[in-house]
């Protein structure tokens, strides 16, 4: 069945393949490489959709950023200061179409004021080493709540927050370990009650009060054997802060995984069945406010799995791919 929707992948070593029957039959995107790139070699980590402009993405790689404005068929390279580093988060502002925002391995976040022709770099305290070598900026977020207000992921260094729209910046820790600040999701649940949302490797991490607090929720292992159930990707629904999915897996890249759901906020979770079991941890997911029951979804090693009714059903697209990193959908 065609869907009318478009699928972006980014891979470690293929760079963006695209859909725009929603799955069916795949295209490699055409990319504007530096003279001194090899073509199979990119390597895309992360994507961001417009808010402002349907059809327009940004891509992060380790020769730069990229931005597509025809739903990802073809991608021109934006000059930068993360040029030759691992771009790893990707962000538009929610209200100002001008600002973007680029957090890079080695740590650092960047901010352009006027789509990407200039930029400054933001000056948060990231830790310049972890226990896994140099950290990496895996999230940033402007609150839907307050638009001044910036939460900053990183793994492994917990989370910042900035009240004053990034001039200055207070640490964030879930927990004693260095385990609990390996952050790899991060997510907002808007409303009155609104709740900071983080996922590290034992699991998801919650907090009712802007980061001063948190409760931990950890899922099921998949083995006994297994020290803990290894989390990565957050997403809420677009139009329902209290239908979260977290992915899942026993560990990374892991060997099997699963999509975890709760429909009221948090009080009760279950896995989602899936037609095909995942072949490793399930790593990322993509909505679009332009349809919320539309979500996507993949493992770290290639599979690609859709739901058009908010998670309920789920199908496995027929192409796999090698290594997904970032996964993300526009309507065409």
């Amino acid at each position: 069945m065609t869907q009318d929707f478009t699928i972006c992948v980014g891979t470690v070593g293929a760079g963006v393949w695209f859909s725009s029957d929603g799955g069916e039959r795949w295209r490699r995107s055409r990319m504007n490489l530096p003279f001194d790139a090899e073509p199979g070699e990119i390597q895309i980590r992360s994507f961001a959709v417009s808010p402002h402009r349907p059809h327009e993405l940004l891509a992060g790689s380790e020769v730069g950023l990229y931005r597509s404005e025809d739903n990802g068929a073809n991608w021109d390279l934006v000059e930068s200061p993360a040029a030759g580093k691992q771009i790893w988060s990707l962000a538009y502002h929610p209200t100002n179409p001008e600002v973007l925002f680029i957090g890079t391995k080695p740590p650092g976040v960047f901010r352009s004021s006027d789509r990407g022709k200039t930029w400054e770099k933001m000056a948060i305290p990231i830790a310049e080493r972890c226990l896994a070598g140099a950290p990496k900026v895996t999230n940033i977020l402007v609150d839907p709540r307050d638009q001044k207000t910036i939460w900053v992921g990183v793994e492994i260094d917990g989370v910042y927050c900035s009240r004053d729209d990034g001039k200055t910046w207070t640490h964030r820790k879930m927990g004693d370990k260095e385990l609990n600040l390996d952050v790899h999701g991060l997510a907002v649940a808007g409303g009155k009650a609104g709740k900071l949302l983080v996922t590290t490797p034992d699991g998801l991490w919650s907090s009712s009060d802007e980061g001063a607090s948190w409760s931990l929720h950890g899922f099921p292992r998949f083995a006994e054997r297994d020290r803990i159930s290894y989390c990565r990707g957050v997403s809420l629904k677009p139009d329902d802060p209290d239908t979260i999915f977290v992915g899942n897996g026993d560990f990374i890249p892991g060997k099997t995984g699963a999509i975890q759901r709760t429909r009221d906020g948090g009080k009760t979770w279950a896995k989602c069945e899936l037609p095909v079991e995942p072949n490793s941890v399930v790593y990322w997911f993509g909505t679009n406010a332009q349809n919320p029951n539309i979500i996507v979804a993949n493992t770290l090693h290639g599979y690609v799995y859709v739901s058009t009714d908010a998670g309920d059903s789920w199908r496995k697209l027929r192409r796999e791919f090698g290594e997904i990193r970032a996964l993300t959908w526009v309507p065409n």
